[in-house]
């Protein structure tokens, strides 16, 4: 029986729609779902809802959840990754309130900048873990990495786990019908071509008809930007930088060194940035989760419609060979030429029974490779550390990511870094 096998299934929503999606698929019928969480009562959880959508859809899928994550795994054909190591409480408080105490504020903190750093270095050993395990009970596997920080955790799994990874965002696919929704543009048949890194990907042609669209969309982004609303950031740099960005524009507030600014605290307002954004979300989702639960895991009539995840729609078409066109994260060896090799990038992936192929993009726009590598920067030095165990790489990295290194002198970046070391404790490997 063959098996895809779901890291982190105690992330009951995300099961249910990248799971419950699968569960529809012709092709992958009498498949076994295996679960594995370190969270036994939400691993439960996912079972029983997962076991509703199975009785409602007919599905001949079967679904087991492990309490040993290496039994999960053997045998796998996929895996699908949804992790998050150290939760809200305490990594995500420690990551946003010491930062704090410098005067560094930050708003997701969950892909780059000292937040990002951090989650990096608690994450990378225990995918190292996962990639040990793959590499000796299912060598053959594809592995689907959806946790953040994306560009780094995949360029770990590929360069240093030795697992076939592909990463997988939101960004890429909601970008376009996101912004012409916004700018109040028809999305029907427009084509896209969208590269970068995650979550600071471009959009880099959109047409209809063989129409360029870029001077309309331009046009009303600047009538837009004469009013407050939820994407300014993003729309201050098309402004600036000629092209839109695929993540929203509270991540890439923090991604750049020019919005959020103690010097400069009325920017705050005029790009209207939600400051700790991804905590107040996690407690809301917290609160949500325990009136939601009911109506997940104890509804025996729970039914599912497949949503726009990738996963399943990458899994069929690996299984029958009819591509399928995915925006993913690889490694870069040379498909953006001017930013470095060694980097993970986004580009447009073909998939099919060969597996995720990513096609050649050429050289970036000089301006938004730059910024780009601003950020790669960061990422590699994190790297570096999480694989060489040595303290100043932290440093590095910290030193070198665009909005901490704005606000704070080396001095207190460096002192940032100790105390928050210190702070995460066991949750982080010794450096030296």
């Amino acid at each position: 029986m063959s098996k895809i096998t779901f890291l982190g299934a105690g992330s009951t929503v995300f099961a249910k729609n990248v799971l419950g999606d699968s569960m529809q698929v012709p092709s992958l019928q009498g498949f076994e779902i295996a679960l594995f969480d370190i969270n036994a009562e939400r691993l439960r959880d996912s079972e029983n809802m997962l076991n509703n959508i199975r009785t409602t859809s007919g599905s001949k899928c079967r679904i087991k959840a492990y309490t040993d994550r290496k039994e999960a795994l053997r045998g796998a054909k996929y895996v699908v990754n949804a992790i998050q190591v150290g939760g809200y409480d305490p990594c995500t408080i420690t990551d946003f309130e010491i930062p704090k105490k410098y005067g560094l504020r930050q708003t997701i903190a969950d892909t780059l900048g000292i937040g990002g750093i951090f989650r990096n270095l608690r994450t990378i050993p225990v995918m190292l873990d996962f990639a040990s395990d793959i590499r000796e009970v299912c060598p053959d596997a594809w592995f689907l990495n959806y946790t953040n920080p994306m560009a780094v955790l995949t360029n770990v799994m590929n360069a240093y786990g030795g697992v076939k990874t592909v990463g997988l965002c939101h960004s890429v696919q909601v970008c376009m019908p996101h912004l012409f929704e916004h700018l109040g543009m028809d999305k029907e048949g427009v084509q896209t071509k969208i590269a970068g890194i995650n979550h600071m990907a471009w959009l880099l042609e959109a047409k209809k008809d063989g129409v360029d669209l870029y001077p309309e969309i331009r046009r009303r982004a600047a009538e837009k930007q004469k009013e407050k609303h939820h994407d300014m950031v993003r729309f201050e740099l098309l402004h600036r930088f000629g092209y839109y960005v695929t993540e929203s524009s509270e991540h890439n507030a923090e991604y750049h060194p020019y919005f959020i600014k103690r010097s400069y605290p009325e920017l705050i307002e005029r790009f209207n940035i939600p400051l700790d954004e991804y905590p107040r979300r996690c407690v809301n989702q917290i609160a949500d989760w325990t009136k939601m639960r009911d109506s997940l895991v104890g509804n025996a009539n729970l039914t599912h419609e497949r949503s726009h995840e990738y996963a399943s729609y990458i899994f069929d078409a690996m299984e029958t060979n009819v591509p399928f066109k995915i925006g993913g994260n690889v490694m870069n060896n040379g498909l953006i030429t001017n930013l470095p090799r060694e980097a993970c990038v986004e580009v447009p992936c073909m998939v099919d029974s060969f597996g995720v192929t990513p096609t050649y993009v050429g050289d970036l726009p000089p301006q938004l490779a730059a910024l780009n590598r601003t950020n790669i920067n960061t990422q590699l030095l994190t790297i570096e550390a999480a694989m060489t165990g040595k303290k100043d790489h932290i440093y590095h990295a910290a030193l070198l990511d665009p909005h901490t290194s704005a606000e704070l002198s080396i001095d207190d970046i460096v002192s940032l870094c100790d105390d928050l070391i210190e702070a995460h404790g066991d949750w982080l490997p010794e450096y030296r």
